[in-house]
């Protein structure tokens, strides 16, 4: 598949997607003419780096992290110690988030209970029916 498709495929825009090939995150088959082409294992790839940033790790860590992960998926030893404090470090980072994400979860659930507005909770939950 071309980029184009491997943008719609994975919601990923087309600059993004050369971006992380700068970054060494994914890495492009060129055709003959020299065109990228890309496969169901890009998707997944995509996918995963998108959502590994959108969680607020650096791109940089991703790298560590992907790196890491096709280590281990080959047998080799993995996760060198400064790679280890790399990632326990954003660790703490990642679930300060998470823990700040939570609160403001609940705080919106409190708020929509309070209000009489619980039914709006089933709702969000429903996928919407186009009409």
């Amino acid at each position: 598949m071309k980029i184009g498709e491997l943008a719609t495929r994975t919601g990923v825009t087309t600059r993004l997607i050369r971006y992380y090939e700068q970054q060494e995150l994914l890495e492009a088959d060129r055709a003959p003419n020299g065109y990228r082409t890309y496969t169901e294992a890009h998707v997944e790839r995509v996918s995963r780096v998108a959502g590994l940033v959108q969680a607020g790790i650096p791109t940089r860590l991703v790298k560590v992290l992907l790196d890491t992960e096709d280590a281990a998926a080959r047998k080799q030893p993995t996760c060198p110690r400064e790679v280890a404090e790399q990632l326990a470090t954003e660790l703490v980072g990642v679930q300060a988030r998470i823990d700040c994400l939570t609160r403001s979860r609940d705080a919106i659930r409190s708020f929509l209970t309070a209000t009489q507005h619980e039914v709006l909770l089933r709702e969000e939950r429903e996928p919407a029916v186009a009409v």
